[in-house]
């Protein structure tokens, strides 16, 4: 008989995504959304929204969480673990509060979060919790029983995350021309973000230069780049680049930008490049528009051959992952031994976020932390 795997003291996992238009008409409603309290004109947000417009005004992410809540599913019953998987986004439907709302009415009371973000930094991680605890606040204004909120722990280093990767940086490799495949150059890319918000991501003992944040992702890169080495024999060289920036021009941001990374390396000699985008957990819209639509053209420009790997998305592998990463939550928070499975120099993240994890610059509540009004 097969074993029953036991998820307790969690009734729930909730997939918690940002969430994306799924029409021309959502796509400012949605911008609207992500800039709330920003004080920017519908004009602008219409201009920042052409991206979305080139791709029909729909962003992949939606049906990317839904792929991966099936493959979620799928693996927890053929492995045995009763525990249901709701979806809720911070940006879009389903939205968060209303998620919530009806796990509720569904009588859950012990809810396991599982965020689209592998990395510690505020956008990532807090905001998140963040959004978890204003939902809360709503719910509690209803006069609703509130649910204990906890959240999975970062899982940049799980192997599960990292294989699906590893094989997808291989398979680019082996679609590059021969005569360039072994020079080939290795970006590995994640979301640009404010110098200073990295610098505080992670707990206050990591602050510093560039913080959790690129320790996280330069740990992820030499693990990959380990990995391909071992299996390919050659040793690729390469460099943690960033994309996506968003912000003001006076305001440093972590770069280099992969536009400029790739016209260095052309100017270098690189003969080709592999673009992989280990910051994303799936093929959303920065990846398909900022790596395979201007990135791309770029490299075009330049007469550079590049390919881009693919995120992990819905590969099995990574719903394995969580799966083991919900049981070993669950045991830790039943008092039974488990040993944290992570890869790397850095070991596995924390259960909880300290105080002072990741700090945004005007304080709010955040549910799923040592500092949670909602223990």
């Amino acid at each position: 008989m097969r074993d029953v795997l036991d998820a307790t003291p969690y009734d729930a996992l909730l997939l918690l995504s940002f969430g994306g238009p799924e029409g021309p008409d959502d796509v400012v409603p949605f911008l609207e959304n992500v800039t709330r309290g920003r004080g920017i004109p519908k004009e602008r947000l219409k201009e920042v929204g052409q991206h979305y417009f080139l791709f029909g005004g729909v962003s992949p992410i939606n049906d990317q969480n839904r792929a991966l809540l099936d493959a979620l599913r799928k693996d927890f019953a053929e492995h045995g673990l009763d525990l249901p998987v709701y979806w809720g986004n911070r940006n879009w439907g389903p939205y968060l509060t209303d998620t919530l709302r009806e796990m509720v009415a569904d009588g859950r009371r012990r809810v396991l979060v599982l965020a689209t973000s592998a990395y510690a930094s505020y956008s990532g991680c807090r905001q998140y919790r963040e959004d978890l605890a204003g939902a809360l606040a709503t719910l509690e204004g209803e006069g609703l029983e509130l649910p204990r909120i906890d959240k999975l722990r970062h899982y940049f280093n799980h192997p599960g995350f990292l294989e699906p990767m590893i094989e997808g940086l291989l398979k680019s490799l082996a679609e590059l021309p021969e005569d360039v495949r072994a020079g080939a150059y290795l970006a590995f890319t994640t979301h640009s973000i404010p110098n200073a918000s990295a610098d505080t991501s992670g707990p206050v003992e990591d602050h510093g230069d560039g913080g959790a944040y690129v320790k996280q992702h330069l740990d992820v890169a030499r693990l990959v780049a380990d990995a391909v080495r071992e299996r390919t024999g050659i040793d690729h060289p390469w460099q943690l680049v960033y994309q996506s920036r968003s912000g003001a021009p006076h305001i440093p941001w972590l770069e280099p930008d992969i536009c400029d990374h790739l016209e260095e390396l052309h100017g270098a000699g690189v003969p080709a490049v592999v673009m992989a985008p280990i910051g994303f957990v799936s093929d959303h819209m920065e990846v398909l528009y900022d790596l395979d639509t201007e990135a791309t053209a770029k490299a075009e420009e330049l007469g550079l051959p590049v390919r881009r790997s693919a995120t992990v998305g819905a590969d099995p592998r990574f719903a394995a992952a969580i799966r083991e990463l919900v049981l070993e939550r669950a045991a830790t928070e039943s008092g039974r031994d488990v040993t944290p499975c992570a890869l790397g120099a850095l070991g596995p993240s924390h259960n909880l976020c300290p105080v002072g994890c990741c700090p945004a610059r005007a304080p709010k509540p955040a549910a799923a932390g040592t500092d949670s009004p909602y223990a």
